[in-house]
């Protein structure tokens, strides 16, 4: 990585880093090492905060030395022993100002106090963990029987299987999968990314789950991929024991229907 980004640099490109493989390198590494000159951070994935509003649209964005004249206004800097808002006469280079410029701010003091929480050696132990958990369930699951999308690469922080080996002896499809798995407790993995590989399961443990909580993953996997040969209309009519099964996802997706009406009371009659 860092040879392809000095060829980048030295014909004049700037090189910017997905944060999505933050959760590998954090108290590892960091993009600068490799000669990344921008990055944003996937707080939902890598800090512990919700989904929603993670990742870029929380404002957590770092930049290198060659583009931090051009940061957008205001930004907070240290000013002796305290803090001052940083502006046009700081940073006249600025791109301006963003009139969004506190991102979500809930998610970014909750990632925050992870980050504090944790300490400079927690956030190495969670780059340690994180990648050993994926290699742990990758080796397990390849065991059973599911085919790693990349058997020459050692995981990250997450792996890919692809399920086309078991398609096409069961029919049965990495969508089945992912809504059986929720008969078990398991919230479904990634299905159908990154699209290049077929009948896709993205899986990513996180440094979070107990070895305990990732072999009861593993025997629900094993579980699934025996009932796939052995009943595989179980699967195809999954999840049976939640409120909802499966919906229509197709129309969902092209009929918005982004209001709940409200239903009405029926009027009472103040003499009956």
């Amino acid at each position: 990585m860092k040879e392809i980004c000095d060829l980048i640099h030295q014909h004049g490109g700037q090189v910017y880093m997905d944060g999505a493989n933050l959760n590998a390198q954090v108290g590892l590494t960091q993009p600068a090492d490799i000669g990344a000159d921008v990055s944003h951070m996937n707080l939902h994935k890598t800090f512990a905060t919700p989904h929603g509003g993670g990742g870029p649209g929380a404002g957590a964005v770092g930049v290198g030395e060659r583009l931090r004249p051009f940061l957008p206004i205001p930004f907070v800097c240290r000013e002796g022993e305290g803090y001052r808002w940083a502006g046009r006469t700081d940073c006249p280079q600025t791109i301006g100002r963003l009139s969004t410029f506190m991102g979500n701010a809930g998610v970014l003091l909750r990632a925050y106090v992870y980050a504090r929480l944790l300490g400079a050696e927690g956030l190495s132990r969670v780059g340690i963990y994180a990648t050993l958990s994926a290699n742990y369930l990758l080796a397990r699951l390849g065991a059973v029987g599911y085919q790693p999308a990349y058997p020459a690469r050692r995981a990250s922080h997450e792996f890919t299987l692809s399920l086309k080996p078991l398609t096409a002896q069961t029919g049965i499809t990495a969508l089945d999968v992912a809504k059986r798995l929720l008969d078990y407790g398991f919230h479904a993995p990634t299905v159908y990314f990154p699209q290049l590989v077929p009948e896709c399961l993205l899986i990513e443990p996180t440094e979070t789950e107990s070895k305990q909580d990732l072999d009861r993953f593993v025997e629900a996997m094993a579980a699934i991929f025996d009932e796939a040969h052995a009943a595989p209309e179980r699967l195809r009519e999954a999840p049976h024991h939640l409120p909802v099964r499966r919906l229509d996802e197709v129309r969902a997706a092209r009929e918005l229907d982004l209001r709940w009406d409200v239903p009405t009371r029926p009027t009472q009659n103040p003499s009956a």
